[in-house]
């Protein structure tokens, strides 16, 4: 079973190694899904909603919301910012899929490494 949870935070960013250069500092609201994989457990879930909600709140959204995400990620594309994310919330059971939407119809979404790349 896929357990998802969704999260919206305000942040700022500019891409810095664009062709044409770097882009002025702008503005989006961002949403993340953080999505866990696992069995229904005896209490009836997969995970608490509430628990995640409080992991993910203290992990990413407290670094993460209103911030310039330049100071937190280096060149924060939506792709690097998943990959943050993931980083920061690996540790959870069953972690399978992170997306982020930078704007309206625009996500990446990350599942991991390749079991092959995996130490």
């Amino acid at each position: 079973m896929l357990l998802t949870r969704e999260f919206t935070f305000e942040a700022a960013h500019h891409l810095t190694k664009l062709p044409g250069g770097p882009e002025p500092v702008h503005g989006h609201t961002w949403r993340l899904h953080v999505t866990l994989e696992g069995p229904v457990q005896k209490d009836g879930m997969v995970y608490d909603f509430v628990k995640l909600g409080k992991v993910v709140r203290t992990r990413v959204l407290k670094k993460l919301d209103h911030a310039d995400l330049n100071r937190v990620v280096p060149n924060p594309s939506a792709e690097r910012v998943a990959l943050w994310a993931w980083k920061q919330l690996k540790a959870l059971p069953g972690l399978a899929e992170i997306r982020v939407w930078e704007c309206e119809g625009c996500s990446v979404t990350y599942r991991g490494e390749p079991e092959k790349e995996r130490v």
